[in-house]
């Protein structure tokens, strides 16, 4: 294993995703019970064959958390869903190198199982999903462009 991150990289966590089976109810359990408001969205996002919606709880919050509900039956957390009824899905880190992030990955022993694709969510910004050996699930994204 690799323990540097390369320069250049700089991974930030952006958020927490959770699968769930409807929106509405989730968000409005976030709400009640912990004070979470929605920040953005929901967006459907036809690539990812998911709708999502991102809540904060202040505007400080070092990470959002992301809920994913399927867009139709061939949604890829259909099968999450239908094990365990949803729950924590994936962490999603922010990088300023995305190329430079998957072949950090795939030196230590991760498996790329979504190429970079654009992600209505992000405006357009590109994703890229990461399986790795402790088979946990990572969403890479792309950093803003800086202006």
């Amino acid at each position: 294993m690799t323990s540097e991150v390369p320069a250049g990289l700089d991974f930030k966590l952006l958020h927490v995703g959770v699968a769930v089976p409807a929106l509405g109810p989730a968000a409005e359990a976030l709400t009640d019970l912990f004070g979470y408001k929605v920040v953005s969205g929901p967006f459907d996002d036809p690539i990812q064959r998911v709708t999502v919606l991102f809540l904060a709880k202040t505007d400080g919050d070092v990470a959002e958390i992301e809920l994913i509900a399927p867009l139709g039956e061939d949604s890829p957390i259909q099968s999450m869903l239908a094990k365990s009824g949803g729950g924590a899905y994936h962490l999603c880190f922010e990088t300023s190198g995305l190329e430079g992030a998957l072949e950090h990955a795939r030196k230590n022993g991760c498996i790329v199982v979504a190429a970079p694709a654009p992600a209505v969510a992000f405006q357009g910004r590109r994703i890229a999903w990461i399986y790795s050996r402790s088979r946990q699930l990572f969403e890479l994204v792309e950093a803003r462009a800086a202006k």
